[in-house]
């Protein structure tokens, strides 16, 4: 069995639960669900699901970086929404972070997301992309 390493960064926000930012096993990292958080004051931000989608990007890039690893070398993600109508306006966003990087997605909609935040992204990168 793999051991598995925690990934924690002051560069993005703390769990707000007992669960860890990322735990890396198996060549993989996972990242825990991100939301909107400010990662000094622990705040929601963003009034629209675009900003909201920018501030979760920005910490998973946080979190992905402590790894030692980028959005380039994720190879899944998951997008809960809040509202399936979002879908378009969260996209842009998503599709700016990731340029030509294609990982698979799943996205669904969500009847309640933690702090009602409107949009919370996962992924699964490889350490070796």
């Amino acid at each position: 069995m793999s051991e598995i390493a925690i990934i924690q960064t002051p560069d993005a926000p703390a769990a707000i639960g007992p669960y860890s930012q990322a735990t890396v096993a198996g060549g993989f990292v996972f990242t825990a669900g991100q939301i909107a958080l400010d990662p000094v004051t622990g705040v929601l931000v963003g009034d629209g699901v675009a900003a909201q989608t920018e501030r979760v990007f920005r910490n998973l890039t946080a979190i992905l970086e402590a790894a030692g690893v980028s959005l380039a070398s994720v190879v899944k993600t998951t997008v809960f929404l809040n509202d399936m109508n979002d879908f378009g306006e969260m996209n842009e966003v998503y599709a700016r972070f990731f340029g030509d990087h294609r990982p698979a997605r799943s996205t669904v909609e969500a009847a309640r997301l933690p702090k009602d935040a409107l949009v919370e992204i996962e992924c699964v990168a490889a350490l070796q992309a």
